[in-house]
């Protein structure tokens, strides 16, 4: 079945970076889009940042300039790198996956991980 293993996460300093990686299995990446997800306390889950099957990205205004998302289809991972954190950027971290864009742009992807712990201090 298809498995979602998100890592990377953990405690970082405002202004530092991370790098989140989702290990996929039991799927084709490359004909899926994946996307990251983050949900922070008493807020709704919201989409950080997607990727086509194509390699098209597509990134929240909060996150333009800092994050980068990218995909190895030879390794089925997909990798979430973020720099110059900020306190706000506190939140669990959730990879997505679907075989069409729009629903991992929307949140109701086919698949989800489990979720990384991002806090970034200030």
């Amino acid at each position: 079945q298809v498995q979602l293993a998100e890592s990377g996460g953990g405690l970082v300093q405002a202004g530092g970076s991370l790098r989140l990686s989702c290990a996929t299995s039991g799927m084709v990446l490359r004909i899926y889009a994946m996307g990251w997800h983050r949900e922070a306390p008493g807020k709704q889950r919201e989409l950080v940042a997607s990727i086509s099957s194509g390699g098209s990205t597509n990134y929240v205004d909060s996150v333009k300039g800092r994050f980068t998302l990218s995909r190895d289809n030879a390794k089925n991972t997909v990798y979430l790198e973020m720099n110059s954190l900020k306190p706000e950027d506190t939140a669990v971290y959730y990879c997505a996956a679907d075989p069409v864009n729009s629903r991992v742009v929307a949140g109701r992807p086919a698949y989800w991980g489990q979720g990384t712990q991002v806090t970034v201090s200030s």
